[in-house]
């Protein structure tokens, strides 16, 4: 027999919780999330399963399209790029492009049934490192998610969750933490979906 407990859920034993009835998390299946939901967001740390689950949740769309922001600045990153490619397989179309990417998402998704974005945080990098003194990245990212608010498409951003280390001990890796972290709540904020990867297990938290 059950016991009935009002408070926060409790452990039984070493494998089972109770939880309240007026608590019980009220989640949809993530393999659901692409029915009816046009816009999701990917999160997690360094080979945390991202991208597998990206390309995942964009299988059951007719026309997909990969639009990658990393360069290929060496033959390891190159070979990266091409396994990434090879694993998507043939049903999907990629772009590379670093910098621009909004009016290349805003010309793409006329086209296409679903936009991968992989991954948000790449892009920054990109921007953060030719800006010199200029601070355009705001700019960029407001740009970004006016586009994200008119989509005619269903898009999948993946980024990085980069605050959850240590502080950068450089100026720069500061600034890049504190883009990065200030682009996914922007995201987030809008996205219908948001899930974070942990070693290689989703878990949704909005």
């Amino acid at each position: 027999m059950r016991k009935k407990v009002t408070g926060y859920p409790f452990r039984l034993g070493t494998t089972s919780y109770i939880y309240p009835n007026h608590i019980l998390p009220n989640v949809r299946k993530l393999k659901d999330c692409v029915d009816d939901v046009e816009l999701i967001l990917i999160l997690g740390g360094s080979r945390s399963g991202k991208s597998r689950k990206a390309v995942e949740l964009a299988q059951p769309y007719k026309r997909k399209i990969f639009l990658a922001t990393g360069v290929a600045t060496d033959e390891e990153m190159r070979q990266r790029i091409a396994r990434h490619q090879m694993e998507r397989g043939p049903d999907w179309r990629t772009i590379e492009e670093p910098y621009e990417i909004v009016q290349t998402l805003d010309q793409a998704m006329h086209d296409f049934d679903v936009i991968l974005l992989d991954c948000l945080t790449f892009w920054l990098s990109n921007l953060l490192l030719q800006e010199e003194d200029k601070n355009t990245i705001p700019d960029e990212l407001s740009r970004l998610t006016a586009l994200l608010r008119r989509r005619e498409a269903a898009f999948i951003i993946v980024s990085n969750e980069v605050g959850m280390g240590v502080v950068p001990e450089r100026s720069l890796g500061r600034r890049f933490r504190d883009h990065a972290g200030f682009a996914n709540q922007r995201i987030a904020a809008i996205a219908d979906v948001v899930i974070l990867m942990v070693a290689g297990h989703p878990v949704q938290v909005k």
